[in-house]
């Protein structure tokens, strides 16, 4: 077996580091989802991506192996996590599009009254 690069661990807990810090910040609690941006998606699927990649490689046969497996086992952790909030992330970035989209007909609306009103007098 090929021996694992030296940076495959360091790289696990970077990316475990990172999914902890996307799992905080796109809390499912949250109600207005203003603050969450594509790129935070695009974030959340490079690092699935690295780790992916990670954990395709050969598993070692040493103590890295053992921190190594605490990473994965972390990892999957962090996926399960993602698997059972985002669902309800999702309806609330649709239930944010529907409220502007909402606003944004109800100030077409208002902006044509006034013009209309503005004609009339």
């Amino acid at each position: 077996m090929m021996p694992m690069p030296p940076d495959a661990l360091e790289t696990l807990q970077q990316v475990n580091h990172n999914l902890r810090s996307a799992l905080i910040r796109l809390r499912p609690e949250q109600k207005h989802c203003s603050t969450i941006r594509p790129q935070d998606f695009a974030g959340l699927l490079s690092e699935i991506l690295r780790a992916a990649e990670c954990l395709r490689r050969p598993s070692p046969h040493s103590e890295a192996a053992v921190a190594l497996k605490k990473e994965s086992l972390e990892y999957l952790g962090n996926l399960e996590k993602l698997k059972h909030f985002l669902p309800g992330l999702h309806g609330n970035l649709l239930a944010e599009k529907l409220r502007l989209e909402t606003a944004q007909t109800h100030v077409a609306a208002a902006a044509a009254w006034a013009r209309t009103s503005k004609k009339t007098l």
